[in-house]
């Protein structure tokens, strides 16, 4: 789907009730997914799938499977909260430092006038903390739930928590807290339509990103050009 497509779909979803989980796909959880059986169970079983990176797009386009557009994690957010916004929902902010979502908290409460920021906490915690996050989030009354920590850890987390969970839309983010923090910067516009964020986001953090941007980008590629070959 195109990104507004996503957002209608995901306000279908809000609208249905239950609890349902969202997840972005790009080159490195495609690497993940290849090592981790269940992680790739996880992510089918999602309800609702986007493309958050170019690599993604391409490789659909190059087996036959040809997807409308990317729909960026940070991009799908920032439509999401103006959907909130407007339809007046509740929002929850779980991950990152405890400074970087105080912070993102403020800013989107500074921005929106008519969402409700219905409570935050940051992203450090032990499994046997996870009920009492839990409580929190549902406590809260919220509409949707933006995670941002990282991958496989968010989506562990909102799998097996799926059924005690009673908020309608939940929402992996990443690092897009940091970005809208203004901890870390986005690409230019130039840079994300050519698929060049990835090196952007690398040259601010080259010591953690390193791997992520070489080793898994040519697994990436292997693994896509297998599938080609061999027709699975």
């Amino acid at each position: 789907m195109s990104i507004d497509e996503t957002v209608s779909k995901a306000v279908e979803l809000i609208n249905i009730g239950n609890t349902h989980q969202h997840v972005v796909l790009n080159a490195s959880k495609i690497v993940l997914m290849e090592k981790n059986k269940e992680l790739a169970d996880i992510v089918n079983s999602c309800d609702l799938i986007s493309a958050d990176g170019m690599s993604i797009v391409w490789a659909s386009k190059f087996l036959g499977k040809k997807l409308k557009e990317r729909v960026a994690g940070i991009d799908l957010m920032q439509k999401l909260l103006e959907t909130a916004n407007k339809n007046k929902y509740r929002i929850f902010l779980f991950g990152a430092e405890e400074e970087v979502v105080k912070n993102v908290s403020e800013k989107i409460k500074a921005e929106y006038n008519d969402l409700t920021i219905s409570g935050y906490r940051n992203g450090f915690f032990k499994k046997e903390e996870e009920p009492e996050i839990i409580k929190q989030i549902n406590n809260s009354k919220s509409h949707i739930v933006f995670v941002g920590f990282s991958s496989p850890k968010k989506e562990f987390f909102l799998h097996y928590n799926k059924n005690l969970l009673t908020v309608p839309f939940c929402m992996g983010v990443g690092g897009s807290f940091d970005v809208f923090a203004g901890k870390y910067k986005r690409a230019p516009k130039w840079m994300q339509k050519v698929g060049l964020e990835w090196f952007y986001r690398y040259i601010q953090e080259p010591g953690r990103l390193w791997k992520r941007y070489t080793v898994n980008n040519f697994l990436f590629v292997m693994i896509v050009l297998r599938y080609k070959i061999f027709k699975k």
